[in-house]
């Protein structure tokens, strides 16, 4: 098979055809080497790649292969992944210029779950500095180009990521969500991506950013891969004190059982924050059509304001950033993005007594909403994205303010289930008039995953959005350059 070929296939497709000696890991493993290398630095999403361990891994997999060793559901595998997951002994640079070269001794614990299924750590992908970010940005590496459109933003913060997985450089990866940055560069790059609930996936070792809201998650092009992903890096850490004890559930089992019945909410936009463009909310409504079609008992209603909610994520992350870099910040202050530093620069100000009303007021919070919303319901939807993505060019230009707005209109229907920590998962929706992916969110009860997979996985296979292409791959080509 071409390199094209090899790498066109999802990340359950390539595992088999891997497993059963069809291709080997080595072939794989330089195909994806070879775009991240090419198409990769075209769409500015690879940060580095580790080829020669990558090839002798690969090696290693192939021999074990042949001996019938298999370690585990991801035998062979290549994967890139966010600039943040620490790999000991590689550099982890975390879209910094502060951390450039940084050499951590410590792996995260999702790639050590991923390396014992098998998977090959090929490198690295571009991010938001710091993941803190909504469009993708980052002056230091330059800013990331969404698969679709080059001039239009990936979103961030797992900006490189999405892009990646859109642009089928990596067949899956691994990303972070504080205030949306698996949900948003997913919806914008027409890749599916979730935000389990708080403390199902460990964070350790992995860069933190505000600990009270950091989620870990994969990006996959389908439900079902992300599925596989979730199943092997899911479950209590002891390096991780959030990580719940309940026993994850076999995610990939759910894929394809019926949903008939499950009764959705199709969330009207009265509590909104902020309108939604007249191409998202078109496709919004033929979103929720095809719910109803595929056997959902669907009804519409407002959600309970997103404003308030919204609000309580931004000061307890803005709160938790701000002491997290503190020492940085004073000492370093120019080796920070002007966008990132105007980001943290309102946690140094914010009152402790309001924190600490943010955070005690949460279980409160999940507690009424859940009343509020789950009580007739097994899922609510809503869009991802209010808006059509931006351009980097309309974002980069008339200052922090310009970023800011945009910033806040990206994130609109995303953060509040940060402060929840409910799951939430974005899955394409269709198309806007210019071409480019808008995604449909569906979140659910606490520990729902499977649910949301299931939800999102039927509605993958009754519309076929999740397996469309950026045109410059359809015909084999190289993306377009902005």
């Amino acid at each position: 098979m071409r390199n094209a070929e090899l790498l066109s296939l999802g990340l359950i497709e390539i595992a088999q055809k891997i497993r059963t000696g069809e291709v080997t890991s080595l072939e794989v493993t330089e195909a994806m080497l070879s775009a991240l290398d090419k198409e990769g630095r075209a769409l500015n999403a690879t940060a580095r790649v580790h080829a020669e361990a990558a090839r002798e891994e690969a090696a290693r997999c192939d021999a074990e292969r042949r001996r019938g060793i298999l370690r585990g559901a991801l035998h062979g595998v290549p994967l890139a992944h966010k600039d943040m997951f620490h790999h000991a002994g590689r550099p982890s640079e975390m879209g910094s210029l502060i951390f450039k070269n940084y050499v951590p001794q410590v792996t995260a614990t999702v790639i050590e779950r991923l390396s014992a299924a098998g998977s090959i750590d090929v490198g690295r992908l571009n991010m938001v500095e710091f993941a803190l970010g909504v469009t993708g940005h980052n002056d230091h590496t330059g800013h990331p180009k969404n698969a679709w459109n080059p001039e239009r933003v990936t979103g961030g913060s797992t900006s490189g990521g999405a892009t990646a997985v859109a642009a089928r450089l990596t067949f899956a990866t691994l990303g972070s969500d504080t205030g949306g940055s698996i949900r948003t560069p997913s919806s914008l790059c027409g890749v599916v991506g979730i935000k389990p609930t708080y403390g199902r996936v460990s964070r350790a070792n992995a860069m933190p950013l505000s600990f009270s809201l950091d989620h870990v998650g994969p990006i996959a092009r389908s439900a079902a891969d992300c599925a596989l992903m979730l199943e092997l890096i899911a479950g209590f850490d002891p390096k991780d004190g959030t990580t719940s004890r309940r026993p994850v559930e076999r995610y990939r089992q759910r894929i394809g059982q019926p949903i008939k019945g499950l009764r959705v909410t199709l969330a009207t936009e009265e509590g909104f924050e902020g309108p939604l463009d007249d191409d998202v909310r078109n496709g919004f409504a033929e979103a929720g059509r095809v719910l109803a079609e595929i056997g959902l008992e669907a009804t519409k209603r407002p959600l309970p304001p997103m404003e308030p909610l919204n609000a309580l994520r931004r000061l307890i992350s803005v709160v938790e950033v701000a002491s997290l870099h503190e020492t940085l910040v004073r000492t370093r202050p120019h080796d920070y993005n002007v966008t990132t530093t105007s980001r943290m620069l309102p946690g140094f100000a914010a009152p402790a007594s309001a924190y600490l009303r943010a955070l005690s007021a949460r279980a409160g919070q999940l507690r009424a909403y859940c009343d509020a919303v789950f009580a007739d319901a097994d899922i609510i939807a809503l869009p991802t994205i209010p808006q059509r993505p931006p351009t980097i060019a309309e974002t980069s230009t008339g200052g922090d303010a310009r970023y800011v707005q945009a910033s806040n209109e990206l994130a609109a229907l995303i953060g509040a289930f940060n402060y929840l920590g409910l799951p939430a998962l974005s899955t394409p929706m269709g198309f806007d008039r210019d071409g480019m992916p808008m995604g449909l969110q569906l979140v659910g009860r606490p520990f729902a995953e499977a649910q949301l997979l299931a939800v999102a996985e039927a509605f993958e296979s009754a519309t076929g959005f999740a397996v469309r292409r950026p045109a410059w791959l359809e015909r084999g080509g190289m993306p377009a350059r902005a």
